[in-house]
């Protein structure tokens, strides 16, 4: 589904990825771990297009199409979704009008018809209601006034809503008490683990992990992933740190 081949980039003219290789197939959770400043965020920003981040060298390939040829929108169109580890908040628009254009733009994409307003309103329900968030949170403007917990509930539930083909989560579980942990790590795998759909897992800590199992763990260090191993891998970086895994 998702092939990065030997990819290379800048932000602001200093280089942050440095030959990334890493390849994701439909139906797999791969969990990218790191130290402060390794890259992480960067991948995510550069596979969904965000300006700023230039790449300078290698390839990146998305249901076979080439990823960085595509404005975001499109991207945002052909499947990719982005969770951000800071959501941003947008005054004025509502949720529920943010979300009812994002999935009529993703399905006038694939050649369906757009939903009507009371359709659109039982799917929100429905995925509100599994991530324990109340319709009227839906009605206020995107994450505006909600606490931490509150905004990567919202993002799940524009997850669930969009139902993407790869999601790409940065630090998902940032901020999160145990409760919150638990439900959002719940949503993750209601919403995306199906054998058409795959996500890029990007994490400080192995605790989200405890919900969501990932196939596989890459260590991202320095630009490039350095060690590549099962669930246990996340284990022993939580036990012993990234320190005496490069030692």
């Amino acid at each position: 589904m998702l092939q990065i081949t030997n990819l290379h980039a800048n932000v602001d003219e200093k280089p942050i990825l440095k030959g990334l290789t890493l390849s994701l197939n439909a139906g797999e959770i791969h969990a990218i771990m790191g130290p402060n400043g390794a890259g992480k965020s960067t991948l995510g920003y550069v596979l969904s297009g965000r300006p700023g981040y230039e790449v300078t060298e290698g390839s990146v390939t998305f249901d076979g199409n080439d990823l960085l040829d595509l404005e975001p929108h499109e991207r945002a169109a052909a499947g990719l979704f982005l969770g951000f580890q800071y959501p941003v908040e947008i005054p004025g628009v509502s949720n529920v009008q943010f979300l009812r254009e994002a999935l009529n733009a993703q399905r006038k994409n694939r050649g369906e018809a757009p939903l009507s307003g009371a359709e659109f309103l039982k799917v929100a329900r429905e995925q509100a209601g599994a991530l324990g968030m109340d319709m009227d949170m839906l009605k206020r403007p995107v994450n505006v006034g909600f606490s931490g917990g509150e905004k990567k509930r919202n993002e799940m539930v524009q997850m669930g809503i969009i139902n993407p083909a790869l999601a790409i989560l940065d630090e998902t579980d940032s901020g999160l008490d145990i409760d919150a942990l638990r439900m959002v790590g719940d949503g993750i795998n209601r919403i995306m683990r199906k054998p058409d759909k795959a996500v890029l897992l990007i994490t400080h800590y192995q605790r989200l992990l405890d919900y969501v199992k990932p196939d596989f763990v890459h260590v991202l260090d320095n630009g490039r992933i350095t060690r590549t191993g099962g669930a246990e891998l996340a284990l022993e970086l939580e036990r012993d740190g990234y320190k005496e895994l490069a030692a």
